[in-house]
Formats: structure tokens, C-alpha cells, sequence
């Protein structure tokens, strides 16, 4: 990629990535990334928002927490 071609993604991404911070998406820059750059590949974004939606709707899975009676090997 040449410089300036870098140089207008660098800029166009830190502007979707204002406009997301002032639209309160919780999405950070690489992810933010990674749906641009599926956009571009041709994937639906209304599609994209959706998957987004979702995966922020479940809750985070917790690891299990070890029992004291589990024996340590």
C-alpha cells in the first residue's frame, strides 16, 4: 500500500472510530477494523450490525472457578 493510500485508511478509520465513541458502540479500533474491512470485502453491514448486537447482548463467559476439593496435580 502506498503512503498516502495508508495515510486516508489511518484517517478514515480514527473518523469511524469517533463517530462510533460518540454513538457509544463500545467497539474498539481493531474491531472496528475488521467490520470495515468486511464491508469492504462485500459482507451486508446491516448483517454485521446485527452478529455485533447479539455477541454484545451475551454475557461474557467467566472461567470456572477451581473447588478447594479438587486435588492439585
Amino acid at each position: 500500500m502506498d503512503p498516502d493510500a495508508a495515510q486516508t485508511a489511518r484517517e478514515s478509520l480514527d473518523l469511524a472510530f469517533h463517530m462510533s465513541n460518540i454513538l457509544d458502540t463500545g467497539l474498539d479500533r481493531h474491531t472496528l477494523s475488521v467490520l470495515i474491512a468486511l464491508c469492504d470485502l462485500g459482507l451486508n453491514p446491516e448483517a454485521l450490525a446485527a452478529v455485533v448486537k447479539e455477541l454484545q447482548r451475551e454475557p461474557t463467559p467467566q472461567a470456572p472457578m477451581p473447588s478447594s476439593s479438587s486435588p492439585i496435580l
